[in-house]
């Protein structure tokens, strides 16, 4: 989910590598041989829900809306990143570096753009919010879905749109891999804060192969220190799909106040 780069998506490609060369070490054959697959945009959600998904990392959103019962979370990653507390992430709010805008309020009227509306970091939160400002459902005066957090920090780059909500984690990367893009934007403000993107197997997975999992990914954590940094993995933590309500509860919140669309 955070491949922002070719040397980014190397870097993932490596880590899980490792990740199941310690998890077929502990099975001692009781794993099949495991393939590292990339799905295509268009075929995520029957990807995720495979019974034969090892590990794969997918959004809150999904993972309490399409998702829902179909898939078991294994952990979820603790980032080095600003905006992360713990196992909880924040979208940033940004827009271009010379709009003289330095609120949300002040942006009323103006372009949002926004990654897909299965997104909690790029719409749900963002949705949130916006509710308490928008009148009679409506407070931008356009919002273009452009299918990613980096596309979106491109359209406000490069005024096709003035904000968009961008996963704190993808843009302490892209301050990293992307500096161009990211010096050309400025933070005016945070979302609350939810649970982070959670790594799930499929539901069809034992207890027994759910805890190799986690010993595997805790053992990560020490076979490349240099690896992990890049990657800014603290520690993992084992979160139940209880713990997303808080997606389902601000989306609730939205709605209340006559905000379902982000409008």
């Amino acid at each position: 989910m955070y491949n922002l780069s070719p040397a980014l998506a190397a870097d993932w490609r490596r880590w899980l590598e490792q990740v199941i060369v310690r998890l077929q070490a502990q099975a001692s054959g009781r794993f099949e041989p495991v393939e590292i697959d990339v799905a295509r945009e268009s075929d995520l959600e029957s990807f995720w829900a495979s019974d034969r998904l090892l590990l794969s990392q997918t959004c809150g959103y999904p993972l309490t809306h399409a998702l829902a019962d179909r898939v078991q979370v294994v952990a979820t990653p603790v980032f080095d990143a600003e905006g992360c507390e713990g196992a909880d992430y924040r979208s940033v709010l940004v827009v271009r570096d010379d709009d003289p805008a330095d609120t949300l309020a002040a942006l009323r009227g103006r372009r949002a753009a926004i990654n897909g509306e299965d997104s909690n970091s790029g719409f749900n939160v963002f949705r949130h919010v916006v509710a308490p400002l928008a009148i009679d459902g409506r407070f931008f005066s356009t919002v273009t879905t452009t299918r990613s957090h980096r596309a979106s920090m491109e359209a406000v780059r490069n005024d096709v749109a003035d904000i968009a909500a961008i996963d704190c984690v993808t843009y302490a990367f892209a301050r990293d891999v992307l500096p161009d893009l990211t010096r050309g934007l400025r933070i005016i403000g945070h979302t609350v804060a939810t649970p982070g993107l959670p790594l799930i197997t499929s539901k069809q997975m034992s207890p027994d192969a759910v805890e190799r999992l986690h010993k595997a990914l805790d053992a990560s954590l020490d076979e490349d220190r240099a690896l992990v940094q890049r990657l800014k993995i603290r520690s993992f933590v084992r979160l139940s799909l209880v713990d997303y309500d808080t997606i389902t509860r601000i989306e609730r919140e939205a709605a209340q106040r006559g905000y379902s669309q982000l409008a």
